[in-house]
């Protein structure tokens, strides 16, 4: 196991100390990318663990459209949404990051193991908890905010009315990150959340990756 990243170690994401407070004191990092360079185009997609068929297939197809356009997709690697982001990315022949709740070696969930050992072949898996930490309840809302640090923009593509998601949409928000969301049926539970943040003005509406694209290009920094 490599030693953790700190805040003065040159492979340390700079996006993080945008964190300020909140900022990690360490993340370790399990895999073969460099985490550093992976954000510096990175989005992150994240949504419901109950996930809709229509959920799945659209997060899958997002991650490995966005991996074609040469992004990098970062997300939680729990059940649902997460997971077929990640699997969409790796379809496509890209790196992802999962940042997890506890430590590197501590799949989570436990079923999503070989998830884990697939992702770290190319791309990375990191956490600002020690190796052999098993996560709480709340190491799971903490997480967010590395997902939303971490990446130029959040693609929230289905989330319920309390959904972990939402906390990123907050956490992506506050940085002043891009949150995107997508529509879905009005009859789903699983788009209350996403049409709440549309209707309240906190995410702008996408339908597919040409709109993530123009919005990411509209958000680039700026030199000079």
């Amino acid at each position: 196991m490599k030693d953790p990243l700190t805040p003065d170690h040159r492979g340390w994401p700079r996006q993080l100390d945008d964190l300020d407070e909140e900022r990690p004191r360490q993340l370790w990092v399990s895999g073969m990318a460099d985490v550093r360079l992976l954000a510096l185009r990175s989005v992150g997609i994240v949504g419901a663990r109950n996930a809709t068929s229509y959920g799945l297939d659209v997060a899958g197809r997002l991650a490995a459209e966005l991996t074609a356009s040469g992004w990098t997709v970062v997300s939680g690697a729990a059940f649902g949404i997460d997971s077929a982001a990640h699997r969409g990315a790796l379809a496509a022949g890209g790196p992802t990051v999962v940042v997890t709740a506890g430590g590197v070696d501590v799949p989570q969930p436990r079923a999503h193991t070989a998830l884990f050992a697939r992702i770290s072949e190319s791309g990375a898996v990191c956490s600002e908890a020690a190796p052999g930490t098993t996560p709480q309840p709340y190491s799971f809302l903490r997480r967010n905010r590395l997902i939303a640090a971490l990446t130029r923009a959040t693609v929230v593509v289905e989330a319920a009315a309390r959904s972990g998601a939402l906390n990123t949409a907050e956490w992506a928000e506050t940085l002043g990150r891009p949150v995107l969301a997508l529509p879905g049926p009005v009859t789903s539970p699983m788009s209350v959340g996403t049409h709440r943040l549309i209707r309240g003005g906190a995410a702008r509406l996408v339908t597919d990756v040409a709109d993530i694209l123009s919005i990411l290009e509209d958000d680039r920094p700026k030199s000079g």
